[in-house]
């Protein structure tokens, strides 16, 4: 059974075991918030599961020295999401990590592959998915949602010890570290995307200028969004963003009257949008402007397509692990090489990317 902590002091006792690594996973809620919220946090040590109860006063700080500690692996599964959980709740990130959905990917394994599935795959053990929707702020838990929750790392030490051989047999451990390395520094940094206009298709449709006033709009969406721990949709949807940035009031009445038609216009934030809305970018003049590929970029692109894809095929690689198709249009928007594709993918492609580009 798994044990159940609901003190701090009680998670400082089992620490003193000085594992050398362990397995952690969270379950957290995130419908009505913009940080996740963490509910509960799963700990493997040795053949220990510790269900710790991250609502208690304090435990959050005790949690702390867990993930500070490098000198204890942490294994997890498809961790981005549980690492921006613990950056608010603990203001700490796990160190150093193993990620075992992207070991899977680089072992040639399968790229994205869900724990349920990689678990049966290495270990045989089908595991069930009956508490995915749980609500996990609830006290006290279920002995279903116990048992979910438990077997979400009870079998990460298998797994480890699996795709570790793999690597080390491949000469591929450094690339997993590194991946691991740059996603958890990625976390650590996120304060918004610069320029979030470029994933957005709707922005190519705009001329130059409406395009910085989206960028302004949506930059404070997001500073707006962090600060009050909403989501951004509730703060500013993106049609009637792309809608200001295409065709702006031409004073903070005419603004109040188009809210007035918006069902869903935050006529509260009025003012702040209007300064938003109003105020030039400092930087406009390093703005990236969105625009639809040409028929020359379409078939640049395919051709760079088409070469990570052999290249992959000769690592033995699946689709999409070497470089995806949005960093492989960044690289030829912009002529740089996309933090995602430094380091070791960068040495797997240059001399191959390199032609195409140049041509």
């Amino acid at each position: 059974m798994p044990h159940w902590i609901d003190t701090p002091a009680a998670l400082d006792a089992q620490l003193q075991r000085r594992p050398a690594r362990i397995g952690l996973d969270t379950e957290f809620v995130r419908e009505r918030t913009f940080w996740p919220q963490l509910a509960l946090v799963q700990i493997a040590i040795d053949d220990d599961v510790l269900l710790v109860d991250p609502l208690v006063p304090g435990m959050t700080d005790a949690l702390r020295p867990w993930l500070l500690d490098t000198s204890i692996t942490k294994v997890m599964h498809s961790a981005s999401e549980d690492l921006v959980a613990f950056k608010f709740a603990c203001d700490a990130l796990p160190s150093p990590l193993f990620d075992t959905q992207i070991a899977a990917a680089i072992a040639g394994v399968a790229s994205g592959m869900g724990y349920q599935k990689l678990v049966e795959r290495i270990t045989g053990v089908a595991l069930p998915k009956g508490e995915t929707r749980s609500d996990w702020l609830r006290r006290p838990l279920s002995d279903a949602q116990l048992h979910y929750a438990a077997d979400d790392v009870r079998y990460l030490f298998a797994v480890h010890d699996a795709l570790r051989a793999d690597l080390i047999a491949t000469g591929r451990l450094a690339w997993l570290e590194e991946d691991c390395a740059r996603f958890v520094d990625s976390a650590a940094q996120d304060d918004g995307e610069r320029w979030p206009h470029q994933s957005m298709r709707s922005a190519q449709f705009l001329d130059a200028p409406a395009q910085q006033r989206l960028v302004q709009l949506l930059r404070w969406r997001d500073v707006q969004a962090r600060s009050s721990d909403k989501p951004r949709s509730w703060i500013l949807d993106n049609e009637l963003a792309v809608a200001l940035a295409r065709t702006p009031p031409a004073d903070k009445t005419a603004l109040l009257r188009l809210f007035d038609t918006q069902p869903k216009a935050p006529r509260k934030l009025a003012d702040a949008i209007w300064q938003a809305l109003t105020t030039p970018l400092d930087d406009a003049a390093d703005m990236p402007v969105a625009r639809a590929a040409s028929d020359a970029d379409k078939t640049q692109l395919k051709r760079l397509q088409d070469a990570v894809s052999a290249r992959s095929a000769e690592l033995g690689l699946p689709d999409g692990v070497l470089a995806s198709r949005r960093y492989l249009e960044a690289l030829q928007e912009s002529g740089e090489w996309p933090a995602a594709l430094s380091g070791w993918r960068r040495g797997e492609l240059e001399s191959v990317l390199a032609p195409i580009l140049g041509a």
